[in-house]
């Protein structure tokens, strides 16, 4: 499955978003998320704000390769 980012065609009364195709919990999960990690750098007072995104988005980004790779090594291990 891959990931669409909004595409600014929201339709809120839909189960699944016209633009991106994504279901309306993993948007509002998205959000969630992401307004969890704004109010946190908001709460430390970081003026390094772009660091701060970057950073996370590093974190994330390691975190999905290093589970991806777990999960494609368990799977061809159960074939």
């Amino acid at each position: 499955m891959q990931y669409t980012p909004c595409q600014n065609l929201c339709d809120k009364t839909a189960d699944i978003c016209p633009g991106c195709g994504r279901s309306r919990e993993e948007i509002e999960n998205i959000k969630e998320i992401t307004q969890k990690a704004v109010d946190l750098g908001l709460r430390q007072g970081y003026s390094n704000i772009d660091e701060y995104a970057d950073a996370i988005a590093a974190k994330i980004k390691k975190k999905l390769h290093q589970r991806h790779a777990i999960r494609q090594r368990l799977a061809q291990a159960n074939s």
